[in-house]
């Protein structure tokens, strides 16, 4: 049976066997396994790297010389053998069922391919690897699978994410673990280790620019219309993601709703500072319990339109909503219907 990604390192902590193949789809997972078995053999006295590439015109002869030829330096040897869609023909797999069956003693063997076929994962030579070595294969996580990996991949940093914060991330990367990890990465270089909130993911995310996302949320929770439309310019200009702007704003939607309607739970407080605290609050005010459920139809719209599941223009969208949470755009109690009938929720 292959072996998981996160069972690898666990295995080669017992030590290196004669041969890995590592096969998959998802490029960041495929490439940590691989420097993985790197560093382990690295580690084990293994100075000498080979590289070969399966490709047209490859000669598989080259596999058994590498085999049966010594170090320059009496090293032992990692050849990694590159295999592409792990396709490697009838005279390719005759070549690593003979390299396997009698593999060097001095030298670990290290496949990378793209996702096996099931006439390939049932062939010889792969049978012949899983006798003598490990066969990791790398499949695509689910939603749940990747909500572990990120917060695991941030405890190991030293961050102690709050759900928001996963919440956030998770929609930034879209299940993009790349992405994921260079935003885990740019996380633990700017935030000290401990408890990590939305805020402060938000805060990163934004980059260098002038204004950020929590700048927008401050200013339509404080009414100030006028503001709120300087630094959406600001945001579009300078290249913020409107995915990010849409998370904020319908937060405080959901929040403000909540609050109108006397649903928010004892929990709704934990993590916000405390100036937050109060202009939510105040902003609640300008909310009656009829205008709650329009207030949430008009920001699920939004963000309907931001991730491409309605049409209409995602900045026009925030916009509106902008103006809505501000107070500059207010409609009567009861107008859920005439929003509806203008198409402005759908």
């Amino acid at each position: 049976m292959p072996l998981k990604p996160q069972q690898l390192e666990s295995q080669l902590r017992s030590g290196l066997k004669p041969a890995y193949l590592i096969s998959g789809d998802e490029p960041l997972q495929l490439g940590e396994a691989a420097d993985a078995v790197r560093r382990a053999a690295r580690e084990q006295g293994y100075g000498e790297r080979v590289v070969l590439t399966y490709e047209p015109g490859f000669d598989w002869a080259r596999l058994g010389e590498e085999a049966d030829s010594m170090s320059l330096f009496a090293e032992r040897r990692l050849i990694e053998l590159r295999l592409g869609n792990g396709k490697p023909g009838q005279p390719g797999a005759a070549a690593l069922l003979n390299y396997l069956e009698r593999p060097p003693e001095d030298a670990v063997l290290l496949i990378q391919s793209a996702r096996l076929e099931r006439a390939t994962t049932s062939s010889r030579w792969v049978k012949a690897l899983e006798r003598v070595g490990n066969w990791v294969a790398v499949w695509p996580l689910g939603p749940g699978e990747t909500r572990q990996w990120l917060a695991a991949r941030l405890r190991a940093r030293g961050l102690e994410p709050d759900e928001a914060a996963l919440a956030l991330l998770l929609e930034r990367v879209e299940g993009n673990l790349l992405a994921a990890a260079q935003e885990v990465e740019k996380l633990a270089l700017l935030q000290p280790p401990g408890p990590l909130g939305s805020e402060a993911v938000l805060e990163a995310v934004s980059g260098n620019a002038r204004y950020e996302v929590s700048d927008l949320a401050e200013a339509v929770l404080g009414g100030d219309g006028a503001r709120a439309v300087r630094i959406l310019d600001g945001l579009r200009g300078e290249g913020v993601e409107p995915t990010l702007v849409a998370w904020a704003l319908v937060r405080e939607a959901r929040l403000l709703a909540q609050l109108a309607r006397g649903t928010a739970g004892d929990g709704v407080w934990r993590g916000v500072p405390p100036r937050r605290r109060s202009l939510v609050e105040r902003a609640s005010r300008r909310w009656p319990a009829a205008r709650a459920g329009w207030l949430i139809r008009l920001a699920a719209r939004a963000d309907r339109v931001v991730k491409g599941q309605a049409a209409g223009d995602p900045w026009d969208e925030l916009l509106q909503l902008s103006m809505v949470l501000s107070g500059r755009a207010l409609f009567p109690p009861g107008a859920a219907l005439a929003v509806e009938n203008k198409g402005l929720v759908r």
